[in-house]
């Protein structure tokens, strides 16, 4: 398991991770507040066109995906 990569994310900051990756802009995602946390994580990153996902962000969201459905199944 690499720590590095466990984060523990609110339902807003994975919502957030998860509409970044789907390209959606920082005025598309619902709360910009979990984009500014996801910036200030490093797992997002914000430039002239907007927030995007960084590499990092994109390693998390794929190995946290399965605790999210862990999540679902209780």
């Amino acid at each position: 398991m690499n720590a590095e990569l466990d984060y523990d994310l609110s339902t807003d900051q994975w919502q957030a991770l998860k509409a970044l990756r789907s390209g959606a802009t920082q005025g598309r995602v619902s709360s910009s507040f979990a984009v500014e946390q996801l910036v200030a994580l490093g797992l997002a990153a914000v430039g002239s066109e907007g927030a995007r996902i960084t590499p990092v962000g994109r390693k998390v969201l794929v190995r946290g995906s399965s605790r999210l459905w862990e999540d679902v199944a209780a």
